[in-house]
């Protein structure tokens, strides 16, 4: 089996990476990174829905075993968790970070230096947590760190709310894409995220990750090297839509798409302000959700 080599060091080698950096900068200064399009000028401190100027904020950075098996493996995957978010639930597990702004501004050259320090632990990729407010700051910090050696994977870890065309600057750049596909119903996304756009904004998306990807691979360590990972968070009555959403993964991306149909809802933040959020789940409900992903046609789970 051929050695790895990630996307971005040929992107890097053909020129290609500055160019994407130069591009995504320019959004800055009247940001239409995502589907908010608030307009802003983030470089001159303006802060948009995504409460985010033109430094990326950083929570915290460590080697993580409680993501999916394949990014796992023995030493764990390198996460990086940036604050604030562009979608910010109201039923938020991480609440503090994404709503409340728990962090601390990360230069170019520290992100650049936390990668390098994930990756000399033996992480066995970076993985990007909520990067869709700062793509600009990552592919900049990404070519330091190249320059510094890094050589493993990159996990593009979102919420799903990312537009196609911003994804297309991250061709050649990202090896592994893992957005969440939260709701089907337009009702439910404005009740809880107030973007009734997203169904369609997500599956546009996920479709062009898939494009770039395909289907997820492993190395001969069952490490995660290439391709896209699907999570899909159950929530209470049914307002995920976990049967819709399958079918769209397996009728319009692919039935052999690796898919986390994750069970550890819970009502944090303000959910408890939405009557039918206000209540956890059940057993039945997550054996529900994985006998209509498996009617859809979908066969490859990471493990429960």
């Amino acid at each position: 089996m051929a050695a790895f080599r990630p996307a971005y060091i040929e992107t890097k080698e053909k020129g290609l990476l500055r160019e994407k950096i130069s591009r995504a900068r320019k959004l800055l200064s009247s940001c239409e990174i995502c589907p908010r399009e608030c307009d802003v000028d983030r470089l001159s401190g303006e802060l948009g829905d995504c409460s985010t100027g033109a430094e990326a904020v950083v929570s915290s950075f460590n080697a993580h075993f409680g993501e999916e098996p394949p990014l796992v493996g023995a030493f764990g995957s390198g996460t990086i968790f940036f604050t604030h978010c562009n979608l910010k639930c109201n039923f938020c597990q991480n609440y503090d970070i994404s709503h409340e702004g728990v962090g601390d501004e990360c230069g170019l050259g520290q992100l650049a230096g936390i990668m390098l320090i994930l990756q000399n632990n033996g992480c066995h990729n970076i993985n990007f947590v909520t990067p869709t407010h700062v793509v600009p700051q990552i592919l900049a910090a990404l070519d330091m760190a190249i320059e510094g050696g890094l050589e493993i994977p990159l996990v593009y870890n979102s919420g799903g709310y990312d537009k196609v065309e911003t994804l297309e600057l991250l061709e050649g750049v990202f090896d592994i894409y893992m957005p969440d596909f939260k709701f089907w119903d337009p009702v439910v996304a404005e009740r809880t995220c107030n973007a009734p756009d997203y169904p369609e904004v997500a599956s546009e998306a996920v479709v062009e990750m898939h494009r770039q990807v395909g289907d997820l691979q492993f190395d001969e360590n069952g490490i995660a090297t290439r391709g896209l990972l699907v999570r899909h968070l159950m929530m209470p009555a049914g307002a995920a839509g976990t049967r819709e959403v399958m079918s769209f993964i397996a009728n319009n991306v692919s039935k052999n798409t690796y898919v986390n149909i994750m069970d550890q809802y819970r009502p944090c933040g303000k959910a408890h302000h939405v009557e039918e959020l206000s209540e956890s789940l059940s057993l039945v409900e997550y054996k529900k959700a994985v006998k209509e992903a498996k009617e859809a046609g979908i066969s490859r789970f990471a493990a429960p």
